[in-house]
């Protein structure tokens, strides 16, 4: 049967595992496989995973446990290896690169933020400041049937947004960007123009987290800051 990999750690990391289940329903036992320095909590995987609530919290939670007792690279969900043996092999094969991300990883905690900006707010800002887009505003208006003005605002209108949002996401991760060791950054979707996530010292997360809460005071109420975590190191593995 296929192995199902949560996690791995360092071989003497504690596996304080009982009482969590596994993947799969029925669910399997949680076990270890490991090549005497590092350790991956596996356990056998279903012969149809689907990403199902039940399964994907039975993933969080064996790894909220782990991080809980120390430096973990936590698998994304659906990792499957073909045997345990395959899943030690590979790593002793990578055994320097895990150890040193560990080692990277510890006492570290992983925050998500997302920031967006009411619309109404920004096309406000955006047609003040442009005295094209006022007059194409106004053609359209008088003249629903002026396709090449519609058109035009629209692409004007568009790239306003895509620019104003590119800067004040850059700005707003400057700023942040001081209060942690790492930061990566992602196409922001929706509403949003900036989704970052940041690697935050343990001992330092709840200075983060304020210095976040004084940039979404700073920006007022047209703008939403959301910050989510302390997530396992996803973006950091």
């Amino acid at each position: 049967m296929s192995t199902y990999v949560y996690a791995v750690t360092a071989a003497d990391h504690p596996q304080r595992l009982d009482g969590l289940g596994a993947v799969g329903d029925p669910a399997a036992e949680l076990r270890t496989a490991g090549d005497g320095t590092l350790s991956a909590v596996v356990s056998d995987a279903p012969e149809q995973l689907r990403a199902k609530r039940r399964d994907l919290a039975a993933h969080q939670a064996v790894l909220e446990k782990l991080m809980a007792d120390g430096p973990t690279l936590p698998m994304r969900f659906g990792l499957v290896g073909p045997d345990d043996e395959s899943v030690a092999a590979a790593l002793e094969q990578n055994r320097e690169a895990y150890l040193r991300r560990l080692s990277e990883l510890d006492g570290r905690l992983e925050y998500n933020l997302k920031a967006g900006r009411e619309e109404e707010d920004l096309l406000r800002e955006i047609v003040s400041g442009s005295e094209e887009i006022r007059r194409l505003r106004e053609v359209t208006l008088e003249h629903p049937e002026a396709h090449e003005e519609k058109v035009r605002l629209g692409e004007l209108i568009s790239g306003e947004v895509q620019a104003r949002g590119e800067a004040e996401g850059r700005e707003l991760l400057e700023r942040l960007a001081g209060a942690a060791e790492q930061h990566t950054v992602a196409e922001p979707t929706g509403p949003h123009f900036l989704s970052a996530s940041f690697l935050v010292r343990r001992e330092d997360a709840a200075a983060f987290s304020q210095a976040v809460h004084e940039e979404a005071e700073r920006h007022g109420d047209a703008y939403s800051l959301n910050l989510n975590g302390p997530l396992p190191p996803y973006s950091f593995v």
